[in-house]
């Protein structure tokens, strides 16, 4: 089997995966590349505001062969007590659905796309590999890149594949990648572990909060917007600039990021891995959760 390239994929690299379908193509069965013969492309779509519009959007055209993932059905748990507004998944019910969808884990390729330059698709992205699968990637662009270069699309959803005799995605859970907010408050003033709040500046400063009922930022931590990784079209930033951006928290034991719930914070977390830093972990309850925990509360533009 060839290789797809990670932790980004190209349009037009995809297109040569899906070689047989040409522009304009309304087939959602495409004939893959001899070389990859097991692929999974997941549209992500999804807009905070109105919860139901990802899938509308689907419905109405999506990459050929891609299955549809919800992020508060299928990336997310109900909201509790602590967790934050988008707990981590219930791991046995994902990893039952990614069989159904025919993923084996370390074995089938997976793409993953959206429109809000890698917010949800890089939440797919970590949960795999958080779940011990390596092989998968993000649209570079995502879906606004794909119909810019005219690729085919389709309305058509793609039927499961035959049910499996056993389960085909068998999680190896990575564990440590993960830190609730009692071990971010035991981080406080640790020299060798820094802290990444990836919300806006001026949420990050406490000047505004539109969601969570208290503003600022956890004490100790910089800010690193999600949304500087990538350009206003969609794409990524230079591999350089990705060196570049991080090369302050390079010798750092370890890099705890955060956003407001858990989701835009994995985009951070792409970014780290192109800027060829495995040291990451997530805060998955994030800002939400640490209102909730009555957690130290710092405001201005100083960590």
């Amino acid at each position: 089997m060839s290789s797809i390239p990670t932790p980004l994929i190209s349009p037009p690299q995809l297109q040569d995966y899906l070689q047989a379908s040409p522009q304009g193509s309304q087939s959602s069965t495409p004939k893959l590349d001899p070389g990859v013969q097991d692929l999974v492309i997941f549209d992500c779509r999804f807009n905070l505001a109105e919860p139901h519009q990802g899938r509308s959007q689907y419905e109405a055209g999506h990459i050929p062969g891609a299955y549809y993932v919800d992020l508060n059905e299928d990336l997310a748990d109900p909201v509790q007590a602590r967790g934050g507004r988008h707990p981590l998944p219930n791991l046995d019910r994902l990893s039952a659905q990614l069989s159904a969808w025919g993923v084996q884990r370390g074995h089938t390729w997976v793409v993953a796309y959206d429109d809000s330059r890698f917010a949800f698709a890089s939440r797919l992205w970590w949960l795999l590999r958080y779940l011990g699968h390596d092989r998968v990637a993000v649209l570079d662009g995502g879906y606004g890149a794909w119909q810019t270069l005219g690729y085919g699309v389709t309305p058509e959803v793609p039927a499961l594949p035959p049910a499996a005799p056993a389960p085909r995605f068998v999680p190896q859970v990575q564990s440590p990648w993960v830190v609730d907010g009692e071990t971010v408050q035991s981080y406080r003033d640790h020299p060798a572990i820094v802290v990444v709040d990836s919300r806006e500046p001026g949420r990050y400063r406490g000047e505004f909060e539109p969601i969570d009922p208290i503003a600022g930022h956890i004490p100790g931590a910089i800010n690193q917007c999600w949304l500087e990784v990538t350009e206003a079209t969609g794409e990524a930033k230079p591999i350089s600039w990705h060196g570049d951006h991080w090369a302050s928290v390079r010798s750092a034991q370890e890099v705890v990021v955060y956003c407001g719930s858990g989701v835009t914070a994995c985009v951070n977390l792409l970014s780290l891995e192109l800027a060829g830093l495995g040291t990451g972990k997530l805060y998955a309850g994030s800002w939400s959760d640490w209102c909730a925990l009555g957690g130290e509360v710092a405001v201005g533009a100083d960590p």
